[in-house]
């Protein structure tokens, strides 16, 4: 199992519809919740946020790897979940 790294910023709609779909995850299958998931809003952060490579917002980092940059679909976030659970 790997870490997830969610980088967000507190007034961005594409985070917040992100964090809902993250929610609706977590209770269709609820070992989406096991892997360790740390949020960093770059704003209250900036220098965590400086140190990784990535533009936009939400951005996901699995066991230090970028998944996902942007706006986000349900199903994107589900294989930024799926990537962290696999060996």
């Amino acid at each position: 199992m790997k870490d997830i790294v969610m980088y967000i910023q507190a007034g961005c709609p594409y985070c917040r519809q992100a964090r809902l779909w993250m929610e609706e995850l977590y209770k269709a299958n609820p070992d989406y919740s096991l892997p360790p998931l740390t949020v960093i809003d770059e704003e209250l952060k900036p220098d965590i946020a400086a140190r990784a490579d990535y533009y936009y917002v939400p951005t996901y980092f699995v066991g230090g790897v970028k998944i996902h940059e942007g706006a986000a679909t349900k199903s994107r976030i589900e294989r930024v979940f799926k990537a962290a659970l696999e060996d």
